[in-house]
């Protein structure tokens, strides 16, 4: 599941006087972003309207900004996953309507109707995925959280108003204070996988620092829901996942992380070496000599790191053999 960004349309109403100010302001937006992604989850921004559409100053749409940007920025942007409008993709009838501006309660920010926060209070009763971001047009912006007031009809047709809070981000740093919501959102993830299965069928979107071999599909299936060693298995991925994404250069480090890793000894290899040696995702064959240990189980989960960003996954299951141990 995607860690889902609303973009607050009211931050847009107030284009910057020139383009210098306006590419600011996009470098912030794109700064408040990757701060989420550094958290270790995927992102999709959510928007009112096509997000190239935009008026970031006066005759400079977003659409020009990327003629000007340089090419971190500019690409940054294009390879952004963007869903418009807000409501694409989620099946439920209130954040239709509220979008739809048909809803019986709405959401206001001093005085002006706010669809964008209302639609991230809402989807944040559903889920603790979704945050509201807004371009730094306005001093009301800056902050890590937003006050709405929320109006609705009771049964009795009487009008109900209470201040309610969101959660929100114009700047890296107020991603930075809401990092344990957004911890809470990954544990909640991988806490409800069900079985090795559902591991496999959604290793991209839980482990995108990983790469799986293809006897890994039959190893995790074997792996049922309520099997002592599914969350252990899970809790070991997400681990080596963290470490890969934090890997940036030289040796793949796993000091630090609640890991238990091991080698192989030199008679075992020698003996063993093709209980070892997998056909990767890349179509070559590779020692897998590196392992962790799940001691309670006496599995092992090898790996082998490929290059910084990428992790490779070979084989989960009981311990292979030994000279010491035929398991």
């Amino acid at each position: 599941m995607d860690f889902d960004l609303i973009l607050n349309e009211l931050s847009l109403r107030n284009p910057a006087l020139n383009k210098q100010v306006a590419q600011q302001r996009m470098s912030e937006l794109i700064k408040t972003i990757k701060a989420v992604k550094a958290q270790g989850v995927k992102v999709s921004l959510r928007t009112k309207e096509d997000l190239h559409t935009i008026i970031l100053a006066p005759n400079y749409p977003l659409r020009h900004w990327l003629n000007d940007a340089d090419q971190v920025e500019r690409l940054f942007i294009k390879t952004l996953a963007t869903k418009a409008p807000f409501s694409s993709n989620i099946a439920n009838s209130e954040i239709q309507e509220i979008e739809n501006n048909v809803s019986l309660s709405e959401f206001r920010h001093q005085g002006e109707m706010a669809i964008g926060l209302g639609i991230a209070y809402v989807l944040n009763t559903i889920t603790i995925s979704t945050i509201a971001i807004s371009l730094l047009s306005q001093e009301c912006w800056d902050c890590n959280r937003v006050k709405l007031e929320f109006r609705c009809l009771d049964e009795d047709g009487e009008i109900i108003s209470e201040i309610v809070e969101i959660i929100h981000a114009s700047r890296s740093s107020h991603v930075q204070e809401h990092s344990s919501l957004i911890q809470q959102h990954q544990e909640r993830i991988y806490q409800n996988v069900s079985d090795g299965l559902e591991v496999w069928n959604r290793r991209e979107e839980l482990f995108p620092n990983l790469e799986f071999c293809d006897v890994v599909r039959k190893q995790l299936e074997d792996i049922r829901t309520g099997q002592l060693e599914l969350q252990s298995v899970v809790n070991i991925l997400f681990e080596l996942h963290k470490c890969c994404k934090n890997w940036n250069n030289g040796y793949f480090n796993l000091d630090g992380y609640p890991i238990e890793e091991s080698g192989e000894s030199k008679p075992t290899l020698d003996k063993y070496f093709k209980e070892r040696t997998f056909r990767c995702p890349d179509g070559k064959d590779r020692l897998f000599e590196r392992h962790v240990k799940l001691r309670f189980c006496n599995w092992r989960i090898h790996f082998f790191a490929e290059q910084p960003g990428i992790v490779i996954i070979s084989y989960i299951g009981r311990h292979l053999p030994t000279v010491k141990y035929r398991t």
